[in-house]
């Protein structure tokens, strides 16, 4: 593992990336056109396309952009966690998790900011479906099965949010250190869904800000069926453990 780091911040978004040369030197420098006094931590599964080199590049031109080189591919869960424990031990106060396609629109960190500062969340989503369907240039089929994937896991876990898949989220750091971050074992996309589950067991107050999901154009989904396969099942196993767990901060 390679870690570059000087903070400069009480904010950091953290973008996982794997094969992300397409898109990473341009997130970054949309990010940074926003004025927003923050830091950004890229976590790259040792890229075989050169990802990690192209952020080594910018870091000798910008001391906010930082960089954690794992050996392997291990998964997104992971990959967060990682960096995650980075921020919390370099005492970031405010954290985000971003993806590094441009689906997530970056101009919503500005809203998404002020509400974990102005108190008005302890957990801010950026939401597809806060109101209506709010996605673009997504084929029917990727529509219905993230529809119908919001719709499963709110039954079963009754999270009280439209969105609870989302990927594009804000959080105080106090939520952070408040979950077992370790014992969240998912490596795909329900480790998102994971996260928000435990702030909301805790106590914690979420709020979902609206925002338009673009799919990506440069690069490849890093979406299978495996992962599909560990949300359906493992949000099922979840929830039964919750039910022996103090809702308690």
């Amino acid at each position: 593992m390679c870690i570059l780091a000087f903070v400069m911040s009480s904010t950091v978004v953290v973008i996982p990336t794997y094969n992300e040369a397409e898109n990473i030197q341009r997130i970054i420098k949309a990010i940074g056109l926003l004025k927003l006094d923050l830091d950004i931590l890229v976590v790259d599964d040792n890229s075989p396309d050169g990802t990690a080199q192209m952020v080594r590049d910018m870091i000798q031109e910008n001391p906010n952009v930082h960089l954690v080189v794992r050996a392997q591919k291990l998964g997104l869960g992971p990959a967060y966690v990682e960096g995650f424990n980075w921020a919390l031990a370099l005492g970031y106060t405010y954290l985000f998790e971003m993806d590094a396609d441009f689906s997530h629109p970056p101009s919503a960190l500005v809203p998404m900011l002020a509400m974990l500062q102005e108190r008005q969340a302890d957990v801010v989503v950026g939401s597809r479906y806060k109101k209506g369907i709010q996605v673009r240039d997504w084929p029917l089929h990727r529509i219905l099965l993230s529809v119908g994937a919001s719709l499963y896991v709110r039954l079963i876990t009754g999270l009280p949010i439209a969105d609870p898949t989302a990927g594009y989220v804000g959080y105080h750091t106090d939520v952070l250190k408040a979950l077992n971050l370790e014992a969240i074992r998912f490596k795909g996309y329900a480790f998102q869904i994971a996260l928000k589950f435990w702030s909301w067991k805790k106590g914690f107050r979420i709020v979902e800000f609206p925002i338009t999901f673009t799919d990506r154009t440069k690069g490849q989904s890093k979406m299978n069926s495996s992962i599909i396969k560990e949300a359906v099942f493992g949000i099922i196993s979840m929830k039964w453990r919750s039910l022996f767990i103090k809702k308690t901060k």
